[in-house]
């Protein structure tokens, strides 16, 4: 069985950083390409950056790009460097984990397991 686990969330005012670690538990010799999605109250959740097992490839989204970086220097920790943040970023941050394929993934229903959340809040 494959456990998510995420941290770091907490509340900050705009401009300010936050740094988000995600850890994954699961079989031995599987390794995991991970998603980190936000989610607000009423909305869909959506894709905020990725990284793939060997660490190789990140992607972003374009609301983010530049502001974010998601690193992987060893197999776990992921980390999510979110730098200037502003009020719109505010959201529950979720850490995602897929066992197979190359690359990155950007949909929620690429991955296979999830973490329960860390919420970022940004104030003015």
């Amino acid at each position: 069985q494959v456990s998510v686990v995420e941290s770091g969330g907490r509340s900050v005012q705009a401009g300010d950083s936050v740094r988000l670690s995600c850890t994954v538990s699961g079989p031995t010799g599987i390794t995991y390409a991970i998603g980190w999605f936000r989610q607000v109250s009423g909305k869909e959740r959506e894709f905020v950056a990725a990284v793939s097992w060997t660490g190789g490839s990140t992607s972003y989204a374009d609301s983010v790009k530049g502001r974010f970086k998601i690193t992987r220097d060893d197999d776990f920790p992921v980390i999510l460097q979110m730098n200037s943040l502003k009020e719109e970023d505010t959201a529950l941050y979720y850490c995602a984990a897929r066992s197979r394929g190359f690359g990155t993934f950007e949909r929620p229903d690429e991955y296979e397991a999830w973490g329960r959340g860390t919420q970022v809040t940004v104030s003015l």
